[in-house]
């Protein structure tokens, strides 16, 4: 056997040296818009967030497109010079993606609530990417979109974020017994902890909202939707095989807290949420 290749510490430095990192959360967006995207490309079915309803023409072309931009701009907001650019790109692609599918959805189906939940899901990584811009932003940024990096964004990208806790808490009391079968089997009153981790996200969402604890409910549906990751979706990855849907959860789950991660860090940096 060969032996494996050495690489030169002058080398890990450089690379270390050329990545621009705000924050946690900033460096776990990143990476895991490059992860989704990597699967987007491998398996567009496995990967709603970037793959168009079936309808839609030319639907393995633009599969595949959205999910080349996730990986472009997920790496591009790690490089210094290129990552402002990459964070307005990237949020761009995300509104328009949004108001193309989800909103859509929402607009034809509106009694559907898998149209809410998926718009929902959209809405909070439109959060965590508006607010990594204004983290990112320069001073043409500031200049010229003001309105898209100044505190009033900030609030919005919040809110939008709070609006979407509120049909993720619902979804546990809408298809309750799909929850209660995924509490894990050694834990006691599984309709209890489906019921309290649904009212937890829809109380989280209210406080976001108001501006009350605004801080603490973001830090702690980070804390819950890793909890999902831990207890449920990566023993089910572990036990094998599981199917597309639950591929899809995991992939959305890790796009959902980093987004999430970001939202948390926002008021750490302007604390302006009483009680933060």
């Amino acid at each position: 056997m060969s032996p494996a290749p050495r690489i030169p510490i002058f080398m890990i430095l450089g690379i270390l040296g050329a990545v621009r990192i705000a924050s946690v959360g900033h460096a776990v967006f990143a990476v895991v818009m490059v992860a989704l995207g990597v699967v987007g490309v491998i398996k567009p079915d496995y990967m709603p967030l970037w793959s168009p309803p079936d309808h839609v023409p030319l639907h393995d072309v633009l599969a595949h497109l959205c999910a080349a931009v996730s990986i472009a701009c997920g790496a591009g907001l790690l490089v210094p010079r290129i990552a402002t650019l990459a964070a307005r790109v990237f949020l761009g692609y995300l509104v328009l993606w949004s108001l193309v599918f989800r909103i859509y959805d929402v607009v034809t189906g509106p009694t559907e609530f898998g149209s809410w939940d998926g718009c929902a899901e959209a809405g909070v990584i439109v959060a965590g990417a508006w607010l990594l811009y204004t983290r990112l932003a320069d001073d043409w940024d500031r200049a010229h979109l003001r309105f898209a990096v100044g505190e009033t964004a900030v609030r919005v990208a919040r809110a939008f974020y709070g609006i979407a806790m509120i049909p993720f808490g619902l979804a546990h009391f809408l298809y309750l017994d799909r929850t209660v079968s995924m509490v894990p089997g050694w834990l006691p009153a599984h309709l209890a902890w489906a019921c309290f981790t649904g009212g937890a996200f829809i109380a989280a969402g209210v406080a976001i909202l108001a501006g009350v604890w605004a801080r603490l409910a973001a830090v702690l549906t980070v804390v819950q939707i890793g909890a999902f990751m831990v207890l449920v979706w990566i023993p089910m990855i572990a036990t094998g095989p599981i199917d597309p849907f639950e591929w899809i959860e995991v992939g959305m789950s890790a796009a959902l807290m980093a987004a999430g991660l970001i939202v948390a860090e926002s008021y750490r940096m302007r604390s302006d949420a009483v009680g933060a």
